[in-house]
């Protein structure tokens, strides 16, 4: 027993499935996001997105092509929105924090080595050298 309280408690499986439940809360928003705002848009510019109707028949056989087309399109939308107001904004803050990080430093003119901003010396070949 105490082999599978161990298994439970472990962080791994408790991130795991914090991320789980963030992650269908998340796809419930971005889903109502593009249903609220994003669908009505569309039909505004080009009719109605839903094509659930759309159908053909072959030997009295039905195939219900509109549900995969809105299925495929709705997806695309989708994966536009996050695109969009999720991984770009993320990679933009991402890189203005190691930008934030990555000015610690600035190469000295004699001899090209990184030293500190705030330097007067540069540590390894000893010449002086204006703060940044």
């Amino acid at each position: 027993m105490s082999g599978f309280k161990k298994f439970l408690l472990r962080g791994n499986l408790v991130d795991l499935a914090v991320a789980v439940v963030i992650g269908a809360a998340f796809s419930t928003l971005v889903t109502a996001f593009v249903s609220a705002f994003i669908g009505p848009l569309l039909a505004l510019l080009g009719g109605q997105p839903n094509f659930d109707n759309l159908s053909f028949t072959i030997s009295g056989t039905v195939f219900p092509y509109g549900k995969f087309l809105t299925a495929a399109i709705s997806f695309l939308i989708i994966a536009a929105v996050v695109y969009f107001f999720v991984v770009l904004p993320m990679a933009k803050l991402l890189e203005r924090a190691m930008r934030k990080e990555e000015a610690s430093e600035h190469p000295c003119p004699r001899c090209r080595s990184e030293i500190p901003l705030d330097a007067t010396r540069c540590k390894f070949c000893t010449s002086e050298v204006q703060p940044a």
